[in-house]
């Protein structure tokens, strides 16, 4: 490679929580030139959509030089998050949607925004999930296997805005009927909507609880079943 060619990197990405919100984990794949590396992290308390964004941000970030960067990921939020324009439309209103409906993820939005302005040139690709990609499904593995591993990180961001109720609070709640710890609503008992088993995964919750009236989740651990 001459001194000032610019490298092009593929990156594959994949991330999920299970449930969502819930335990989650991204993977990693960096291709150039036919050699690969692959990179995972699990955190305690995130979402689908931020674990999405962060296997994109963690793999730009892993780069120490500017690279053409071509992005593979099965995430229209992410993909049409950037080919559409909306990020940047959002950013110009001041981060929100629309005149009352405030943008989500942002801390990762603006992130994104900088590693694809001024330091890569990045190309944003949409693969179909779970057809048989290889680097997609092994992406979608690497997810997974940080997921249900033991070195889990804090998403930091997501977990001091959210409205998840922890257990090591001092109110237990347990079971339906017990008051909301923020609004001291009964909760009641929410079944999540039937999804997919994915591989590596070692448990689902069959159900959770749920405050009608300030809309805190409550995951319990009653409520785990383990595969």
């Amino acid at each position: 490679m001459e001194e000032n060619e610019i490298p092009e990197i593929n990156l594959y990405s994949d991330g999920g929580a299970e449930p969502n919100p819930g335990k989650g984990g991204f993977g990693v794949i960096m291709s150039y030139k036919g050699s690969k590396k692959e990179f995972n992290q699990g955190f305690f308390l995130t979402t689908n959509n931020r674990m999405e964004l962060m296997g994109v941000i963690y793999g730009l970030e892993k780069l120490k030089k500017k690279c053409k960067v071509n992005v593979f990921s099965d995430s229209r939020y992410v993909i049409d998050g950037i080919t559409q324009g909306w990020a940047e439309k959002w950013k110009a209103n001041n981060w929100y949607r629309n005149k009352t409906e405030k943008a989500t993820n942002i801390d990762l939005w603006e992130k994104l925004l900088i590693l694809i302005s001024k330091q890569h040139e990045v190309k944003f690709n949409w693969i179909k999930g779970h057809c048989g990609h290889t680097e997609n499904e092994r992406c979608d593995e690497l997810a997974n296997l940080a997921i249900n591993n033991n070195n889990l990180l804090h998403d930091e961001v997501y977990e001091s805005n959210s409205q998840i109720g922890f257990q090591n609070n001092t109110k237990k709640i347990t079971v339906e009927g017990d008051e909301c710890r923020k609004c001291n609503t009964p909760v009641i008992i929410k079944t999540p909507k039937k999804r997919k088993l994915k591989s590596g995964q070692e448990y689902y919750y069959e159900y959770y609880l749920h405050c009608p009236n300030c809309k805190t989740l409550y995951m319990i651990e009653d409520a785990k079943r383990f595969i």
